[in-house]
């Protein structure tokens, strides 16, 4: 079984570690990577593409150095190879206009106010990747036992 890769990308590292604690349990499954910069991301997703690797969701936080988590994820919304992948916004610093554009701009799928909710975290990323893999046609099988199971019987039915 191939994984699929996660990102994680907050610049500060000490938020950018409860996440990846928080999603420890899914790394059996999934290659979880982690950056600490929207350019470090970007150049991650590059390599990560050429190799023939998909990435299945982003999960980003808003305010950062350099470009914020709605202008990352809406360039990657831009971008053709990554037209399937999912994305969150994971903020404590959001206005209430930056939410708006991030969903009607960068097409975010999810939206976590910090301090965030591990369980629901982890629930929200195997929804999203769930439901990237049907989306992309692979062959959900492999990962069956991993999947958000609602969304299997709702895509089977």
């Amino acid at each position: 079984m191939d994984k699929l890769n996660l990102i994680c990308v907050d610049d500060q590292r000490e938020v950018l570690s409860a996440v990846l604690q928080d999603l420890q349990s899914l790394g059996q499954w999934l290659n979880i990577e982690d950056c600490e910069s929207a350019d470090e991301v970007l150049e991650l997703m590059d390599e990560l593409d050429a190799d023939g690797e998909m990435i299945a969701l982003i999960i980003s936080d808003h305010v950062m150095p350099g470009k914020t988590g709605v202008e990352l994820l809406t360039e990657i919304s831009k971008d053709s190879r990554f037209l399937r992948t999912r994305k969150v916004l994971l903020t404590g610093q959001a206005t209430h206009t930056d939410t708006i554009n991030a969903i009607n701009s960068a097409g975010i799928d999810r939206y976590f106010e910090k301090p965030w909710q591990a369980e629901q975290l982890v629930d929200c990323v195997r929804n999203l990747v769930t439901k990237y893999i049907f989306d992309m046609g692979l062959d959900y099988t492999e990962y069956h036992e991993h999947l958000d199971q609602n969304v299997v019987f709702d895509r089977l039915r």
